[in-house]
């Protein structure tokens, strides 16, 4: 699950939540953040694991992480406690059901099909012209279209008509509207 706490327009990384045994901790790149209780009996947040490979054992390093990292990983876990299980879920929640209104949005549209039958808050759109020009024209309008396929996947010939497209909490419903109004003007 990738959780977006840190605009990558800022220049700074995704964070990725994974699990892990206890024994395989050393072996993960990265960064642990934990909670604790200063002496004022005070929540805090401090770093329980940040890996100094890349500062003393370079060659042998398994992540190359630049310094801000600590504070992306600091901040995403500020935001999940402050959310908490409940705010998680519901979070969880918010994006699905935009992602289901923007499936159903783009299915009404003539040349585009939803390929996804299971998904979160992703989705692959076929279009009846190539992804990137798509993409770039909408652009061109201010609008954010998605990310073709092919710049993920390589440039197969299936995969050119491909579009990769994804709604959060951040998506209001006249967001899905303006883009699936661009959108079908797009593909005519």
């Amino acid at each position: 699950m990738v959780l977006r706490c840190n605009g990558l327009n800022f220049g700074g990384p995704y964070l990725g939540l994974f699990g892990a045994r206890q024994k395989h901790l050393r072996q993960m790149p990265g960064r642990l953040v934990g909670q604790t209780v200063d002496d004022e009996g005070n929540r805090g947040f401090v770093l329980t694991l940040s890996t100094r490979e890349q500062h003393i054992r370079r060659e042998k390093a398994t992540s190359n992480i630049c310094t801000n990292s600590g504070l992306c990983a600091l901040a995403f876990t500020v935001h999940m406690t402050l959310l908490g299980e409940a705010g998680l879920r519901t979070l969880a929640i918010i994006n699905h059901a935009q992602t289901v209104k923007l499936k159903s949005a783009l299915g009404a549209i003539d040349g585009v099909k939803c390929l996804n039958q299971a998904y979160f808050n992703e989705i692959t759109i076929a279009l009846p012209k190539p992804a990137n020009a798509i993409v770039d024209l909408l652009a061109n309008e201010g609008i954010l279209a998605g990310v073709p396929a092919s710049r993920l996947y390589g440039t197969a010939p299936e995969l050119e008509n491909l579009l990769i497209v994804a709604a959060t909490e951040t998506v209001q419903d006249q967001d899905i509207k303006a883009f699936c109004a661009a959108l079908a003007g797009a593909v005519k």
